[in-house]
């Protein structure tokens, strides 16, 4: 319950942070700029204070960058009761932002490990999943470094993470087609090298 209460509070003391932070004028300025070659007044009444928002909203939509994804899994745990099967985090929602068009990703990741001896907390997967995601992204490179950072610091026998994405590049531009979900996975481990261990661990995300 203190645990809980701690991480709260964090989010909130860092929530206030972002709101007061200050934003660099050229950062403004750029925004600016942005609004009056897309056919808007930057100086008109709704706008005037859109700037320094945006501003703040990336400086909050990039903090991935400024985060150590490795630091959430330095903490494990021996005392598992024996316990030696799939450890699966299904459908962690996630926002992330592509880099060819600084459009929004949403989806969720399933997150999949099959430990050694030791185990880590589980919110410590998703943190891991929101550290990389709150950077520029594509959805491959994503997938792919949340499992290489569990992999190298967990050192269990498996990792598999499965991602689907929706893409506002592609909902909200060129061919603006809705309701399409991109699918990438990664497997290391048993999850690759064994055909049994990759179906069972699939099942599992799928929730079958």
């Amino acid at each position: 319950m203190n645990v809980m209460q701690g991480d709260f509070r964090s989010e909130a003391q860092a929530a206030h942070h972002d709101r007061t932070v200050d934003v660099p004028f050229e950062v403004q300025e750029a925004i600016r700029t942005l609004l009056r070659w897309s056919g808007e007044d930057p100086e008109r009444e709704g706008l005037v204070d859109t700037p320094s928002r945006v501003g703040r909203a990336w400086r909050e939509y990039c903090s991935g960058y400024h985060e150590d994804p490795a630091a959430h899994l330095k903490r494990t745990f021996e005392e598992v009761g024996g316990y030696d099967e799939i450890v699966v985090l299904r459908n962690i929602p996630f926002q992330s932002h592509c880099e060819h068009h600084l459009a929004p990703i949403t989806g969720t990741a399933s997150i999949a490990y099959l430990p050694t001896d030791r185990v880590v907390g589980i919110s410590k997967l998703a943190r891991v999943l929101h550290a990389f995601a709150r950077r520029l992204q594509v959805q491959e490179r994503l997938t792919a470094q949340i499992a290489q950072c569990i992999w190298d610091n967990l050192e269990p026998m498996g990792v598999a993470v499965v991602i689907k994405g929706s893409h506002g590049c592609l909902s909200a531009r060129g061919v603006r087609t809705h309701g399409i979900d991109m699918v990438t996975s990664k497997m290391l481990g048993c999850f690759r090298d064994d055909a049994s261990s990759r179906r069972e661990v699939l099942a599992l995300m799928d929730g079958s």
